[in-house]
């Protein structure tokens, strides 16, 4: 057994310890008395309690778990809505690593410190689950050093090993759909933890992002310096800053907060829809405000990309809200694959009137996406959907920002800002003259149709000439010939199976026949089945195609 292996089994053992006690509880949900009785109904307080104790045993467990947490708290699909608010506050905020380990990955990468840096201090500014970040001097400027924690890539592996361990475990005890979309998440998990220890990858986001907004004065990126980055170490550009969400420092610097929020709105909305790629980590910790006004970003580890179909279908949603258009809000969930396209729409309409409904503040006009979000997430939990993961990111990123943007002003009005957004960029009318297109053709097909043969012996007339006819054949079987066939295969398979059974019983244990008389026993009452099914009944059983008045009423005719 190799070392990597051992300390798996070993986090397992640490793991199940861990969990053991939602275990038992999750079990005696479904069996009261875990072997037997009925189900368990459980509330939202002791959901909420569950929660926090689930909370608890990440932390314990490190920083894989804790990412784990931060990941699952953007999960409805998989969670329910008191499991997601208390794992919102999950912070990834753990002591930092002693300064001699960190100084070791330091000179590994970059040689020796004295030579890299002109000066570093050996504190450090930040701390999380996977790096710290260090300040230091090179060549004039202040920069800014983000370091992987020691040690952290091999704990990393043994947790995926154990997480992967226990999914077939966990999946005996959910529903087929909740397990599809847990299969998912590790999947989604494993790939973005380890894409996050990869400062290479980070430093390309950060590239890419300050490229896309290299013309606008109003939001700094930290520029990086490649000769000072590796794998393990990110050297970039030293941006201090107001905290974001210090509001009496930032009416002190005589920041127009509205003004800012909406900045901060609409910058993610380039990010997301114009750009295809987002920082997606937009909590209070890693937003800062210069002392000219503009917004600084920090730590692109957690960073999404959003395919072009998926910016078309997000647009369509925002459009379709800030319409109120039900149908193409459905619409729009189910070409991005949050909804089923089997789900009740009536059902879901009226969840999405409901939720429109009640993120209305006094003014008609006022949205609260919050509120929005987290009906649809009771939703889809309880249905239970499927969010993909490029989605389940946006909508984390939708939750986070909006939540700052009501702390900077809590009349702020998300929809109206996106919604001008869309109109000044040209997505509003590009909407609805699709709508419009689509509408003409329409109208140009009808009368085609109109003018040549009626509609539907139209399109089946295409159809044969395309060689693509179907044709739904209905038969009247009003004497149940064919049900009663589809009894007598049922029955001959069951007495084949038991007949087969007994054979088997008997033959492999001669000295108890028990086991043998009972399947025989058992398959006694399908033989009787299938010989009632094979007897004609008495009197008559077919309605007659002639009777005596239709003899009479025929030669009346002749």
């Amino acid at each position: 057994m190799t070392l990597a292996n051992f300390r798996s089994y070993w986090r397992f053992l640490v793991v199940v310890y861990q969990f053991f006690p939602l275990i038992v509880a999750y079990t005696r949900d479904r069996r009261k008395y875990v072997l037997f009785g009925g189900t368990r109904s459980v509330g939202p307080e002791e959901q909420a309690r569950r929660a926090e104790i689930l909370l608890d045993s990440l932390l314990t467990l490190g920083p894989t778990f804790i990412k784990l947490g931060q990941l699952l708290s953007t999960r409805p699909d998989i969670l329910p809505p008191a499991y997601i608010e208390v794992l919102s506050s999950l912070q990834d905020d753990v002591p930092p690593a002693p300064w001699a380990e960190s100084k070791q990955v330091l000179e590994e990468e970059l040689g020796p410190l004295d030579e890299a840096f002109v000066s570093f201090d050996e504190e450090p500014i930040s701390g999380a689950s996977l790096g710290q970040v260090y300040t230091a001097r090179y060549d004039g400027e202040d920069v800014a050093v983000k370091v992987r924690r020691p040690g952290i890539e091999s704990l990393v592996e043994a947790d995926l090993r154990v997480i992967r361990w226990s999914l077939p475990l966990i999946m005996r005890f959910i529903g087929q759909g909740r397990a599809f979309s847990l299969e998912n998440l590790a999947d989604e998990f494993a790939k973005t933890i380890r894409q996050e220890m990869d400062y290479s990858r980070e430093r390309r986001i950060l590239d890419r992002i300050q490229s896309n907004f290299a013309e606008d004065d109003t939001i700094q990126i930290p520029e990086p310096i490649e000769e000072r980055s590796g794998p393990r170490v990110l050297t970039m550009e030293y941006l201090p800053g107001t905290k974001i969400n210090d509001i009496e420092a930032l009416d002190a610097m005589g920041v127009d907060r509205t003004e800012l929020a909406t900045r901060l709105q609409r910058i993610y909305l380039q990010m997301i829809i114009d750009d295809g790629v987002f920082h997606a980590d937009p909590h209070p910790g890693n937003l800062a405000v210069d002392e000219d006004g503009s917004i600084i970003f920090y730590d692109f580890g957690m960073s999404g990309r959003v395919d072009p179909f998926i910016q078309d279908k997000i647009v369509d949603f925002y459009v379709a809200v800030a319409n109120q258009n039900i149908d193409a809000i459905l619409d729009a969930l189910i070409e991005m694959g949050t909804l089923s396209p089997e789900a009740d729409r009536q059902v879901m309409g009226d969840v999405m009137e409901l939720a429109i409904a009640d993120a209305r503040g006094e003014d008609i006009e006022q949205y609260r996406v919050q509120q929005i979000i987290e009906q649809v997430e009771s939703t889809i939990y309880e249905f239970p959907l499927r969010l993909p993961r490029n989605l389940a990111l946006v909508l984390r990123v939708a939750t986070v920002v909006e939540g700052v943007c009501v702390t900077l002003d809590s009349d702020f009005d998300f929809i109206s800002v996106a919604t001008d957004y869309l109109r000044e960029e040209g997505y509003y009318e590009e909407t609805a003259k699709e709508l419009v297109a689509d509408a003409g053709r329409q109208v140009q097909k009808t009368t085609e149709a109109l003018f040549t043969v009626p509609p539907k012996l139209d399109r089946v007339l295409d159809r044969v000439e395309r060689e693509n006819l179907t044709v739904n054949v209905r038969l009247e079987d009003k004497n149940g010939v064919l049900d009663k066939l589809a009894r007598r295969i049922v029955y001959g398979i069951l007495l084949a199976v038991g007949a087969l059974s007994t054979a088997i019983l008997y033959a492999f244990d001669q000295s108890s026949v028990f086991p043998a008389v009972v399947a025989a026993l058992l398959t006694v009452p399908i033989l009787v089945q299938l010989y009632r099914s094979f007897r004609k009944k008495r009197g008559l059983r077919a309605t007659p195609q002639f009777t005596r008045q239709n003899m009479r009423d025929r030669r009346g005719e002749d």
